[in-house]
């Protein structure tokens, strides 16, 4: 058969949206059943036609960075936040895929590679099985694995510079227990770039991270990987993000050229999009539990 087969089962309940949902289809694979608010019209449908196109090869993707396979998921594509941008972010319930498979996803009118990456930050956190929920730390990784599965998409959305203007206070010693706290998720971006430019990609990165768990430290982290003392993670990132000239970007580090940014098996694609882009605004994303 040409096309997969229509799920039968009616829509999820969704963390937020009450609306209609409306029944787009289903990736190749029957893993990623899509749905969208029909009020939006076609800019939404064209959103959620992509997102069916994509939606195989970002869970292949995802799955190449965390080693580990995902399971079926819904996603919802609506205007999360009254937004149609992206700027509204994405949202599920939880950090697997029992409680967290019903995926929100804010509509991006003539960007779908926006909704790419927002479906990537939330299937990235289900791939988490539990860990790192609700944290900075897990929050830094499902923003991460947006920027290189999504081809930096989002890159309105970076937390980083805040980070940096603020002083730079130190999240690498303690994790903070939100995931809605730009200053420690910023730090995480920042130190996670630091990583890959010592040439320790996402993929070796994100396995640890699910590993040591929700109370872990990216200190923890640092020695897991380099088998250096954990006393030096802090030291070394500082000095070297208090060495570069300024940080105006989640990457400050600049991996995109560098060996951690090269993922073994991860292919990226460039997703639909209109000629004539929409200004985007930072706004956080959001990830809400339950």
């Amino acid at each position: 058969m040409s096309h997969p087969l229509r799920r039968i089962n009616p829509a999820p309940q969704w963390p937020s949206y009450t609306g209609t949902s409306h029944y787009v289809g289903t990736s190749s694979s029957t893993q990623v059943a899509v749905y969208v608010d029909p009020s939006l019209g076609d800019p939404a449908l064209q959103n959620a036609k992509d997102l069916i196109s994509d939606a195989d090869r970002v869970v292949k993707a995802n799955n190449t960075i965390f080693g580990t396979p995902s399971e079926a998921v819904d996603v919802v594509i609506f205007a999360l936040g009254g937004m149609t941008d992206g700027t509204g972010g994405a949202d599920h319930n939880a950090c697997d895929y029992t409680s967290g498979s019903a995926i929100e996803v804010c509509a991006s009118f003539g960007n779908s590679a926006r909704v790419s990456a927002l479906f990537e930050a939330e299937i990235s956190e289900c791939s988490m099985g539990g860990n790192l929920c609700g944290v900075s730390t897990g929050e830094a990784l499902s923003r991460w694995c947006a920027i290189v599965v999504g081809n930096n998409a989002l890159a309105d959305f970076a937390t980083a510079p805040a980070w940096a203007k603020k002083g730079m206070p130190d999240f690498v010693d303690h994790t903070d227990g939100t995931d809605q706290n730009e200053l420690s998720t910023g730090c995480g971006m920042a130190f996670l770039s630091w990583l890959q430019k010592l040439g320790f990609s996402l993929n070796k990165i994100a396995p640890s991270m699910v590993k040591l768990g929700t109370a872990a430290t990216l200190a923890q982290l640092y020695a897991t990987l380099t088998s250096s003392p954990q006393s030096d993670a802090w030291l070394k990132f500082n000095a070297a993000a208090r060495a570069l000239p300024r940080i105006t970007t989640d990457d400050p580090f600049g991996t995109k050229a560098s060996p951690g940014s090269r993922l073994a098996g991860l292919r990226t694609r460039q997703v639909p999009m209109a000629a004539a882009k929409t200004k985007m605004k930072s706004m956080s994303k959001r990830s809400r539990r339950r």
